[in-house]
């Protein structure tokens, strides 16, 4: 799998939470480890780095304390980890890449 960095922020450690797009059509998102292995925290800010016209397809939780929870694949191929700079409270999970659809009308104004 290839990564493209997309952007980070959250922590002045390692990495930092982290976005990533992959070859796959997905997103690698590396975060704080959480209490379950499938689910990590992010910071808000993460999402604004998700590429146009698409969004993160898994659903989150915020936790209100300006981060959100969510859950995907975990991430344990080596050949993937070394690509990370991940502090030792992160770890990556993969999530589904959704293109946005605009189903709204156009103002006329």
């Amino acid at each position: 799998m290839r990564l493209r960095f997309l952007g980070k922020g959250g922590s002045d450690l390692g990495g930092c939470p982290s976005l990533y797009t992959t070859d796959q059509g997905s997103y690698l998102v590396q975060g704080w480890e959480t209490d379950s292995p499938a689910t990590v925290e992010i910071p808000h800010l993460l999402l604004g780095y998700a590429e146009p016209d698409t969004f993160i397809g898994a659903p989150m939780e915020d936790t209100g304390r300006g981060t959100f929870t969510l859950a995907g694949r975990p991430v344990a191929e080596r050949e993937i980890l070394a690509q990370l700079d991940l502090a030792p409270d992160e770890v990556a999970i993969e999530v589904p890449k959704t293109r946005r659809t605009f189903y709204g009308a156009l103002s006329s104004a």
